[in-house]
């Protein structure tokens, strides 16, 4: 079997350092320095950067104007940019791009896709439900009306709540997933501007990042028919996605996060030697590369199924769920370690590494408890018992 990465992967990566190598972790506002939200927006110029070396569109369709190439190559792209904790919306921007380009009408396509690959439209999604643990397509009800002045043509009228939205003040299209009462999960495409949308409030929410998230509250909200996504699988995949994105920020930011630590035990003296040299540093470090390796191998799993479609004996969601497991608690671990080996210098806010860990328990959050996942999977393999 062949596990290295196509060149066009090989391609999306080194495009991917040369855009985000020049940033500056120590340079990322720092949630511990500022109260309240530590930027207005997402960093616009990496965002252009970004655009302009194709790293928006990796997903999209070349006839919309992409690279057309797979999710393997996203997480590729996204475990550089955590490295050094990339401030622009790329995960949540290429997931609903995908949905839209694989569920979407040819009108809603069309209408955001071209764009979406230039950067000039810029998509999030909101994934957290109303408290950030309950199923988001459940926080938001969609029913049918019949649209005025028409005579067979509909609207769709939203209501609920999904807390936790990230980058939804500097977004353009927000993708919302809700249930029509009967069992089934549609996504809606808000248009923007949100303040002009009647019924559509979103509220500051600040993440243990310091970024500024939004508490969107949508109240008899009318989407056009053409702005809502009715595949069953939709909601699913997309999840299944930003899921499996979120494992490759975890892993990026790990890497990161023990190369500090490996070049600081290097430095660092204590009765005349490194302490790398010393076999408690020494031990701690290996177990975090072991944990890194798992997170790894478990994500190109999950991305691999993702991208290829092969069937196996689980669903696909037991992959993400053993990745996410592997994710949520490594990237803890990592980080823990980390703080442990530096001393107090790893809590100096003139160094990086507090940046680190704010980012990392944000991404914890994100995925939820290991426990969870394990629980999910057995469900799994109950339902689907292998041999």
């Amino acid at each position: 079997m062949d596990f290295t990465f196509s060149e066009e992967q090989q391609a999306a990566v080194e495009a991917a350092k040369a855009v985000f190598g020049p940033v500056a972790p120590d340079g990322v506002p720092s949630p511990s320095l500022t109260s309240g939200a530590v930027a207005e927006d997402f960093d616009r110029a990496l965002w252009a950067k970004a655009a302009d070396a194709d790293l928006l569109s990796l997903l999209i369709g070349t006839e919309h104007g992409g690279a057309g190439l797979d999710v393997i190559a996203l997480c590729l792209v996204l475990r550089e940019s955590a490295k050094v904790l990339a401030r622009i919306p790329l995960l949540e921007h290429s997931a609903a791009a995908t949905a839209v380009e694989a569920f979407g009408t040819p009108e809603l396509r069309e209408e955001v896709l071209p764009r979406a690959a230039r950067g000039e439209l810029v998509l999030t999604v909101a994934s957290a439900g109303r408290t950030g643990h309950d199923p988001a397509e459940l926080a938001v009800t969609a029913r049918k009306e019949t649209a005025d002045g028409r005579r067979d043509g509909y609207v769709w009228v939203l209501d609920g709540v999904q807390t936790a939205v990230p980058w939804a003040f500097g977004a353009d299209r927000i993708l919302v997933p809700a249930h029509t009462g009967e069992g089934e999960a549609v996504l809606a495409v808000l248009p923007g501007p949100f303040a002009e949308l009647p019924g559509c409030t979103l509220a500051e929410q600040i993440s243990t990042t310091g970024e500024r998230q939004a508490e969107l509250r949508l109240e008899g909200v009318r989407v056009e028919a053409r702005h809502v996504i009715e595949d069953a699988t939709a909601w699913t995949r997309l999840h299944e996605l930003l899921a499996t994105g979120t494992c490759a920020l975890a892993l990026g930011l790990g890497e990161g996060v023990l190369g500090m630590t490996s070049d600081y035990a290097g430095k660092r003296e204590q009765f005349g030697y490194p302490i790398a040299t010393f076999q408690a540093v020494a031990v701690q470090a290996a177990d975090r590369y072991i944990d890194l390796r798992a997170m790894e191998a478990t994500l190109w799993q999950a991305a691999w199924r993702i991208s290829s479609g092969a069937s196996g004996p689980l669903p696909v969601a037991g992959d993400v769920a053993v990745a996410k497991t592997w994710a949520s608690d490594g990237v803890r671990r990592v980080v823990q370690t980390a703080q442990h080996l530096h001393g107090g210098f790893g809590a100096d806010t003139d160094y990086p590494l507090h940046r680190y860990h704010a980012w990392a328990k944000h991404l914890e959050l994100s995925l939820g408890p290991a426990a969870a996942h394990e629980e999910a999977l057995g469900d799994l393999l109950a339902a689907h018992p292998l041999g």
